[in-house]
């Protein structure tokens, strides 16, 4: 595909001004179907600095989207965590490790991170939470408790906030990585999976039209954004499905996906779900991200 035209594009590299005419012609380009990298570069020729052309076709696209959402009676769109990428980074830096980026979806936003966790870090995950495991529950949204789910067959637990050396460790990889507070996120879970046992595709975020989620709310808001990170590799199976995209994510030891959902809404595409394990175990450990002070 050639490169978009810049006739139109009314360029102010004193100021660095986001015009009325810049936003229409972001647009423009975007429903003509360059891609975002595209569109940036086109700017930068233009004289436009690297940093406030990712900015303004980032805001610019996003208002543009949530006037289509509105319009349609959709929620509306929050702010999300997530990491920085704007300039396709192999590796990011956490305070103690390099975090590897292995794959990047923008939308929806999925990010496949490798070296979140040691192999020792996940053996110690796993033997702290052993002696604790229990039969999985999930959210009842029509009362504000939790439930048994035909769905989910799997065992699992909860540390609390900062409970272990290596819990902590992993919340302050995690605040730094997607640029979201250590507050703002739930207890870690970590699960447990026999052969045999998955967690069918579901959403993450509480079905405003429920109703037990405003009780649910009220300890931080919403879910805005998931990390599934592989603390053991099962010998077949358990991987992390993303039906919408047709997407399947391996479960490799100290590696991660994140995704976001910037609105409680299928619109969001990420319906997901934990494959059955074919063989062997699987242990994960789960990090939900709300929007607010989680309590």
């Amino acid at each position: 595909m050639h490169r978009p035209s810049t006739s139109t594009l009314a360029v102010q590299p004193a100021t660095q001004q986001v015009t009325p005419e810049l936003r229409a012609w972001i647009i423009a380009q975007a429903q003509a179907g360059y891609a975002a990298p595209v569109i940036v570069q086109s700017m930068i020729d233009s004289g436009w600095q690297e940093d406030v052309a990712a900015q303004a076709l980032e805001a610019t696209l996003r208002a543009h989207l949530d006037q289509q959402a509105t319009a349609q009676g959709l929620p509306p769109a929050v702010r999300v965590p997530g990491p920085a990428l704007h300039d396709a980074p192999l590796y990011l830096d956490v305070g103690d490790r390099q975090v590897h980026v292995l794959q990047a979806m923008a939308d929806p936003r999925i990010v496949v991170f490798g070296n979140l966790l040691s192999d020792e870090e996940c053996a110690a995950l796993i033997e702290d939470a052993r002696p604790r495991m229990r039969r999985s529950l999930t959210v009842a949204t029509k009362t504000g408790g939790e439930e048994l789910n035909a769905d989910r067959t799997s065992d699992g637990m909860f540390f609390s906030r900062g409970e272990t050396p290596v819990v902590a460790r992993l919340e302050a990889r995690i605040a730094r990585l997607l640029d979201w507070p250590v507050e703002n996120g739930e207890g870690l879970q970590v699960l447990h999976y026999r052969a045999g046992a998955e967690y069918k595709p579901h959403y993450d975020y509480f079905d405003p039209a429920q109703p037990g989620t405003p009780t649910i709310l009220r300890r931080g808001g919403q879910r805005v954004a998931t990390l599934v990170v592989y603390l053991n590799e099962p010998e077949r199976g358990g991987g992390t499905t993303f039906p919408d995209v047709h997407l399947e994510i391996a479960p490799k030891r100290g590696n991660a996906v994140f995704f976001s959902y910037e609105r409680p809404h299928p619109s969001t595409r990420t319906l997901h779900g934990g494959a059955p394990v074919i063989a062997g175990e699987k242990w994960i450990a789960t990090k939900w991200l709300r929007e607010r002070e989680f309590t």
